[in-house]
């Protein structure tokens, strides 16, 4: 039997909508999307160039460090492996920090936004996202709690050591693994 609930998680039909705070406006010819840091040369990508790329669908568990999961969602999207392919990274590059609009950004080791189930998602079962969901692109990292899937993406600064991001500077864990229960960190 396969368990897909980590502990300390219940599961909801819904989807809670959780951010730090306002939904940021939406405008297809000032938004971009950048790749910076460890690479070879930065990039910059327009909205049309970004949804031209080859779309990718999965269907993954989410899981929020407030405890709540939700099962069997179906993410629409570019994966995260084919956008940092349009870069050459270097080898120094061992992590990322995720930039989001309003400020907003996440760390995580690089080696997830290489996994099959990254993807920078603009869909979720079979609709566009919501603006209180992440519109117009959401970062989708199902291995980790779901702050780690940051809303409202604009870029990655891949990096050769971590440092901690938003919510990681306001004590949650510089990880967040789910079956590990990594939620916040030491004291």
């Amino acid at each position: 039997m396969v368990i897909r609930v980590p502990p300390g998680q219940r599961v909801t039909e819904k989807w809670p909508v959780l951010h730090y705070g306002s939904i940021p406006p939406f405008d297809p010819q000032r938004w971009d999307f950048r790749i910076f840091g460890e690479v070879e040369e930065p990039l910059r990508l327009s909205y049309e160039e970004f949804m031209a790329l080859p779309k990718k669908v999965i269907t993954c568990d989410i899981h929020c460090v407030t405890r709540w999961s939700r099962l069997g969602v179906t993410f629409e999207g570019v994966a995260a492996r084919t956008v940092l392919g349009l870069v050459k990274i270097k080898p120094s590059a061992q992590y990322v920090m995720v930039h989001a609009e309003q400020g907003y950004e996440t760390n995580l080791p690089l080696s997830y936004l290489l996994e099959d189930d990254a993807l920078f998602a603009y869909r979720a079962d079979g609709k566009d996202l919501t603006p209180e969901h992440g519109w117009p692109l959401r970062l989708v990292v199902p291995k980790l709690y779901f702050w780690k899937s940051a809303k409202w993406v604009r870029g990655l600064e891949l990096m050769a050591h971590d440092r901690p991001g938003f919510w990681e500077r306001n004590g949650y864990h510089i990880r967040g693994d789910p079956w590990q229960e990594e939620r916040y960190s030491e004291p």
